[in-house]
């Protein structure tokens, strides 16, 4: 009995149609995946096994197809003929399945190796991200702490009422805040900054030396004590610190200064020392004042009683003469000693301080002291009565213009000014000569009692002493400037409000002792 193959082929050609679309449905499916992700090596592994597939298909779906065919048409030796090329193909397909796995193994772990380098970049950059988010995060911390920073100490830089300067190692300044322009005078402008030099400005230019020295050695100084000399000539005492700092990489050391004015202390200072010597020489003066003044009354009385029996061209007489001449010299000094130990209170009132210095300089004329002196006198019309003792006023006048005169040898200009002192409160009167002028080493002693630089018989050294005392207790100061050979300027300082000098006469009486 032989059995119908009609349902084996239809199986046969359904089973090789349908392995056919199964294969491009798979293929159609694999191009969208890849078109979706044209990277993922996945998917681009399935579209080439798909065209393998796809091929396989249809060569093997053909191949039963065509074999069917020609058997149901006795055409069994043309399929003969056939079948090794369709097989053939077939094998084909099947390599390069095999090859595109063999290939996909080798690219799979590449694209592992990929993946996982990918991986680390983007940590990497995720890391780098944070890195520079923090690290602009940080310079704006630190740019606004270093702008803070700045400004803080240039404010203090600014605001210091002491000079403050950058200067480099041989002297030149590289920075000054404006208390040192102050100081140093207006030349020293911020726009020639570097140019100035420092040295120039020490009394000494050993002080330079000395100094870096001191920063060489121990890297900083601290309260030495300094003089400035300034444009005007003017001398400033200063105490001075300052250290040594370390440059950038390549770049020289700076030297940095604080420098303190301390001239109004080093006056206070003097006038208190000048004050405590007069106190104690005021002491001593007055009780040997005391001692000789009765001996010395004996001696003359008993000298002008021995004068009234000599006949004039004798030589007793001419003997006692000079006895009286002498006993009558030490009595003045003695005079001044008790009119220095003994400075009183002094007795004030209104008065206007012009007339009174043409009434004294009338007197000097009229004593012949001025004969051939030239006199100018520059006057502050605007300048009110002073609350002063007039005759002790004068008596310093006396004092200050006998000098001058001495200094210039009966022949120069006398200059007379008064002026309001720039920082109110104060009557400046300036008593100018251009006389010889005073030695530095003498400036010092000049007020001392007994110090004078005239011959035994002219000068006692008690004027400038005496004088000294009556301003302090009038509650002003007297200054003194001079240059050997330029002539010399004593500047007398009166309060111009009564309250003023009242407050300081208990304070200037107590410092003169008496």
């Amino acid at each position: 009995m032989t059995a119908s193959f009609v349902p084996i082929l239809l199986v046969d050609v359904a089973g090789s149609l349908g392995m056919i679309l199964l294969a491009f449905l798979c293929l159609r499916l694999a191009l969208r995946l890849r078109l979706l992700a044209p990277t993922n090596i996945i998917w681009t592994y399935l579209l080439w096994l798909c065209y393998a597939l796809s091929i396989f298909a249809v060569s093997r779906s053909a191949g039963h197809i065509l074999k069917q065919l020609l058997l149901m048409t006795g055409h069994a030796a043309i399929w003969a003929e056939i079948r090794p090329y369709s097989g053939a193909v077939n094998s084909f397909s099947f390599m390069v399945v095999g090859a595109v796995t063999l290939f996909f193994e080798r690219s799979w772990q590449i694209y592992q190796q990929i993946s996982k380098d990918k991986q680390a970049l983007q940590v990497a950059h995720a890391q780098l991200l944070d890195l520079n988010q923090n690290l602009e995060s940080r310079v704006r911390e630190r740019t606004m702490a270093l702008t803070l920073s700045e400004a803080k100490y240039r404010r203090i830089f600014e605001g210091s009422r002491d000079m403050v300067a950058v200067v480099d190692g041989e002297g030149r300044i590289l920075d000054l805040n404006p208390a040192g322009h102050r100081l140093l005078s207006p030349a020293a402008a911020p726009s020639v900054a570097g140019k100035i030099d420092f040295k120039c400005y020490l009394a000494q230019r050993r002080d330079w030396e000395q100094l870096t020295a001191a920063l060489r050695g121990a890297g900083a100084v601290s309260s030495l004590e300094l003089d400035l000399v300034l444009p005007d000539g003017s001398a400033r005492r200063t105490l001075l610190s300052g250290s040594l700092a370390e440059g950038p990489q390549g770049e020289p050391p700076t030297i940095h200064l604080m420098i303190k004015d301390i001239e109004q202390q080093r006056r206070m200072r003097e006038q208190m020392a000048q004050a405590e010597k007069l106190a104690s020489i005021g002491e001593l003066s007055a009780g040997v004042a005391h001692e000789i003044n009765n001996p010395l009354g004996i001696i003359l009385g008993y000298t002008q009683l021995m004068l009234r029996g000599e006949r004039p061209e004798t030589e007793r007489f001419q003997d006692l003469k000079t006895i009286e001449k002498h006993v009558r010299h030490c009595q003045s000094i003695i005079g001044d000693l008790l009119s220095f130990a003994r400075s009183s209170p002094p007795q004030r009132g209104p008065v206007d301080i012009h007339p009174l210095i043409d009434e004294v300089l009338q007197f000097m004329q009229y004593q012949g002291d001025l004969a051939q002196i030239e006199i100018h006198k520059i006057y502050d019309d605007h300048i009110a009565p002073l609350h002063l003792d007039a005759k002790k006023i004068k008596q310093v006048l006396i004092n200050l213009i006998m000098n001058a005169s001495y200094a210039m040898g009966k022949r120069g200009t006398l200059t007379l000014t008064t002026r309001r002192d720039p920082a109110g409160g104060h009557m400046i009167l300036d008593v100018a000569d251009t006389g010889c002028g005073i030695h530095p080493k003498d400036l010092a002693r000049i007020f001392d009692p007994f110090f004078t630089t005239k011959p035994t018989d002219q000068g006692t050294g008690l004027g400038l002493s005496v004088s000294y005392g009556i301003i302090k207790n009038h509650g002003g100061d007297i200054r003194v400037a001079s240059r050997a050979g330029q002539g010399t300027t004593f500047s007398i300082l009166l309060p111009l409000s009564p309250a003023a000098g009242d407050a300081s006469d208990a304070g200037a009486e107590k410092a003169d002792g008496s």
